[in-house]
């Protein structure tokens, strides 16, 4: 009874994951379950021979063990690359990785709880992608943008920054600095373009005066309330800095000249320092502080090659965006840079500038309507030339481009299709249909609010200046840059894409070529060769100043701010 206890089969079990399991197919299953047993009886005729043969000849033992090991050396030395991942500890998977789709089989396995963490961790890496660009996945083929003469870049001519200043500039500096006694205090107005060309003649014009520059006051903007002080758009730091040798720029009024009773004026149209010094200077000694008030367009546009010097320096190295506006402006525009080259358009289709400019959008009646109705009930909002139609005004090139306008232009141009568009402005008037003829055409279509992540621009909700700075830095970070009409911004970024290399930007050459916009007769391969051969000229290259007086030197930096010889400062 013992033996048959004994002899009794036993039961063993062995614990194996269901992803194996699974893995395997029911077939496999099944013959391993009804395969035969070996017997033992080979198993201990070679444990036999390798106890006594083996341990009894140590030579022998070691030889065996110095040929395993190097026969595993040499399998690993074949088979390096197998086992490890290439990416052993990255945080981040490779693109293609991440854009691979599961397979099924890889589906199936997913219950497993390791698998979903692994799964989880995928779908994260892809967020945060996404979130880098996001909004501009709506029209995305395999190729990209597709390569263009479009964004081919204009010949700077070997033109570099060049500020170096006179001797007998530097040689007064000291005076100037050293001055305590005079102090000069300025207001700008309107949008935020308007308010930096104001800044720039203001430090001109205090080392004109040889005085401290109070930090100018930004007077709140009627139409859209803006309340933002110097420091909340500008880096207040960076502009004394920059400025040290040139004007001492002060943040208040020191106590000894608080009470003083400021001396007060509003200069007339393009005057000259000599005009500037005749009119203030002798008042301003003896009281100690000048307030000027509008000083748009004020100074004359041609000065002294060191004080056009001075402009240049103010506007394209002084007046730096506040850090916190820099930031989002560069976020913004490196996810519009991010998936290739992108052209920004300045926008000029806001219910305010159809009424001043004596314009009409042309989409609807409705919106005509509308334009005709505001002008009408407010005539001093219209700044231009009252005694030309509309109809003559859209003609000789004095109006904003519409949305049909501008998407006609740009394919006749050679912008591709799958171009990447940032679009800069306020609201048009019309909301997001007035923009649909080139949404329809061009469906990468962006603007901050697409690109923005939530929260991001709600510190900046009631800050036009702000958001207008905002589309100042993508506007400028663009490969081409298009306005649809004139304006400040228009300008400021003409100079500023000149002085910082000459980077493509197309002048729209309205009043020669909306005839051929209303020209049926022409096929669409010989109105784009009109478009194309009227702005040759347009787009960017370098332009004397000096060829047409009046011209303002920060939209045309050449002769006096750069250079294309050997001597060019950086």
């Amino acid at each position: 009874m013992a033996k048959s206890k004994n002899n009794a089969k036993k039961l063993s079990y062995i614990s194996v994951p269901s992803q194996i399991i699974n893995s395997i197919s029911s077939s496999s299953l099944q013959s391993l379950l009804d395969s035969p047993k070996k017997t033992s009886r080979s198993t201990n005729r070679f444990f036999f021979f390798f106890t006594n043969t083996i341990f009894r000849r140590p030579r022998l033992w070691f030889f065996t063990l110095f040929l395993f090991g190097f026969l595993g050396m040499l399998k690993f030395a074949l088979t390096l690359n197998i086992p490890f991942s290439p990416y052993p500890c990255a945080t981040t998977l490779p693109q293609n990785t991440i854009s691979t789709p599961l397979s099924k089989s890889n589906v199936g396995v997913l219950r497993d709880n390791n698998i979903k963490d692994e799964v989880l961790l995928t779908k994260a890496l892809v967020s945060h992608v996404e979130l880098r660009a996001q909004g501009l996945d709506k029209v995305e083929g395999d190729g990209g943008v597709e390569k263009s003469e479009f964004w081919k870049q204009p010949d700077g001519l070997g033109y570099k920054p060049c500020l170096s200043f006179s001797r007998d500039y530097r040689r007064a500096t000291d005076g100037v600095l050293k001055d305590r006694r005079k102090y000069l205090m300025v207001v700008v107005s309107g949008g935020l373009n308007q308010q930096r060309n104001q800044i720039v003649d203001a430090v001109v014009i205090a080392r004109i005066l040889g005085a401290a520059l109070v930090v100018p006051i930004l007077q709140v903007n009627v139409i859209w309330g803006d309340e933002s002080e110097f420091g909340d758009i500008f880096d207040l730091e960076h502009f004394k800095r920059v400025l040290a040798n040139d004007v001492r720029v002060v943040s208040a009024l020191p106590s000894t000249h608080l009470m003083t009773k400021p001396v007060e004026g509003s200069p007339p149209l393009h005057v000259t320092p000599n005009w500037i010094r005749s009119r203030y200077l002798r008042r301003f000694n003896r009281e100690g502080v000048l307030l000027l008030r509008g000083l748009d367009s004020r100074l004359s546009k041609d000065l002294s090659s060191d004080l056009q010097k001075l402009r240049c320096k103010v506007a394209f190295n002084a007046l730096r965006f506040a850090q916190p506006v820099q930031e989002l402006g560069d976020r913004i525009a490196e996810r519009m840079k991010s998936k290739g080259p992108y052209l920004a358009l300045h926008l000029r289709m806001e219910k305010d500038v159809w009424v001043r400019t004596g314009c009409l959008p042309g989409l609807s009646e409705e919106l005509d309507e509308i334009v005709n109705n505001e002008r009408i009930e407010r005539p001093e909002l219209l700044t231009a030339r009252s005694n030309m139609t509309y109809h003559e005004r859209k003609m000789a090139g004095l109006c904003p481009l519409n949305a049909v306008e501008f998407t006609r232009l740009l394919k006749g141009l050679g912008a591709p299709k799958n171009a990447r568009i940032y679009w800069a402005g306020g609201e048009p008037l019309g909301g997001k249909e007035a923009l649909l003829p080139l949404m329809q055409e061009f469906p990468n279509f962006y603007s901050k609010e697409d690109l923005a992540l939530p929260g991001e621009l709600q510190p900046f909700a009631n800050k036009a200046s702000i958001m207008a700075a905002i589309d100042y830095i993508v506007s400028e970070k663009s490969d081409v840059f298009m306005p649809s009409h004139g304006g400040n911004m228009g300008h400021a970024i003409q100079g500023q894409r000149a002085f910082d290399g000459h980077k493509k930007y197309i002048t729209p050459n309205k009043r020669h070529m909306l005839p051929y916009f209303h020209n049926s007769s022409l096929s669409e391969e010989e109105f784009n060769r009109i478009m194309k051969e009227l702005h040759q000229d347009s787009l960017g290259q370098p332009e004397l100043r000096t060829i047409k007086a009046g011209r303002d030197v920060t939209k045309y930096p050449i002769p006096e701010c750069m250079c294309n010889d050997s001597h060019a400062n950086f």
